[in-house]
């Protein structure tokens, strides 16, 4: 197995657990606006797991296209 390939499941799995930390409102109501609650700006620990989400989503799209293009 390509090393590249391990780096990339590795980046899949964190940026999984890190999507998934970033739960708001309570279940499938509040996705069709059943939630009333007003979310301000992200502070904290909340804001520390969405920029590691963008860099990791910057890290699995980057090693997909490497990946893609060593594979020619």
């Amino acid at each position: 197995m390509h090393i590249l390939n391990i780096i990339q499941i590795i980046v899949a799995v964190l940026l999984v657990v890190a999507i998934l930390l970033q739960q708001r409102g309570g279940g499938l109501s509040s996705t069709f606006g059943g939630s009333g609650a007003f979310y301000g700006t992200r502070r904290g620990m909340e804001r520390s797991i969405l920029w590691a989400t963008v860099v990791l989503t910057a890290l699995f799209f980057a090693t997909a296209v490497l990946n893609t293009l060593l594979r020619r």
